[in-house]
């Protein structure tokens, strides 16, 4: 690997409010951009001997947007193409499962778990439901809800219903970058704030994690990571993409629900952010009557 410092291009998606969620954490050497035209001129702009790897921000219900990223990095003229390798995606539903999992340990066991991210296609939505099925089946909480940001149901629904159930606490947990501001509670119910799902410190370990193994594998033999990014979406049913100048991609393609034959629930955070996962998300937690 060359000595100078990778710089990494996070390609963001809806999980991410493309890319406002993470604007603000972005670190010197890393670049918040959308798919399509705006991550083909960051691309075009950087010096072309420079390290560089596109790291999909998906946690594993927008795999159109790894296909995209890579369709975007293909266009690429060769000498940008040498030095540019598409990382594997920040997370997949295993680790999503992982890390709700840990951050839901410290919440108390009697609450319910609602769990919040922004609304995608129908089958994004499935799966969201999916995971929350995992982080129940695996974890302590009897009660465990979805809510989605700018869909139904929204959070405020969500709590509702939680209170409907029986609960009288109610933990808002993000399951994407993206946090829910706390939505007023029904009477004799109290709204905790349990995010976010990851710290900053976890966020930019995994973030660099991916980065540095995409750019090891361009050194070490020539593996770009494009074969594995154009496939992703295949896996998931038929999507497309719009290139370089057409913004961010739109997938239409159904991703694997509760009885596809394979389930990532019991898997624990990967080994570079264990030690950055907050260990009491509550501890600063807001408490809303």
């Amino acid at each position: 690997m060359s000595g100078t410092r990778v710089h990494v291009l996070a390609v963001c998606g809806h999980e991410a409010g493309h890319g406002t969620a993470l604007r603000q954490l972005a670190g010197p050497d890393t670049t918040v951009v959308t798919s399509g035209r705006e991550l083909y001129r960051a691309l075009a702009a950087r010096p072309a001997r420079q390290d560089t790897a596109v790291v999909p921000m998906t946690l594993g219900r927008d795999p159109g947007l790894i296909a995209d990223a890579a369709r975007t990095v293909r266009a690429l003229p060769s000498d940008l193409r040498r030095t540019t390798a598409v990382a594997d995606p920040f997370g997949g539903p295993e680790h999503l499962v992982g890390w709700l999992r840990a951050a839901a340990s410290a919440v108390p066991a009697e609450a319910a778990l609602l769990l919040t991210a922004p609304g995608g296609d129908p089958h994004q939505d499935a799966e969201l439901d999916r995971v929350a099925h995992l982080v129940r089946r695996y974890g302590r909480h009897r009660l465990v809800q979805t809510a989605l940001l700018g869909g139904d149901p929204d959070p405020a629904e969500g709590v509702r219903r939680c209170a409907l159930l029986g609960a009288r606490q109610v933990a808002v947990l993000p399951a994407s970058f993206l946090p829910a501001a706390p939505p007023p509670a029904p009477a004799e119910v109290t709204v905790l704030d349990a995010g976010p799902l990851l710290g900053p410190a976890a966020l930019a370990a995994v973030l660099s994690a991916r980065a540095t193994a995409a750019v090891r594998r361009l050194h070490d033999s020539g593996e770009d990571g494009l074969a594995a990014a154009l496939a992703a979406a295949d896996r998931h049913g038929p999507a497309h993409s719009h290139g370089p100048d057409g913004g961010h991609g739109h997938d239409h393609h159904p991703h694997h629900g509760p009885g596809a034959g394979h389930s990532h629930g019991h898997a624990p955070p990967p080994p570079e952010a264990q030690q950055h996962l907050h260990s009491s998300p509550l501890t600063a937690a807001r408490s809303h009557q």
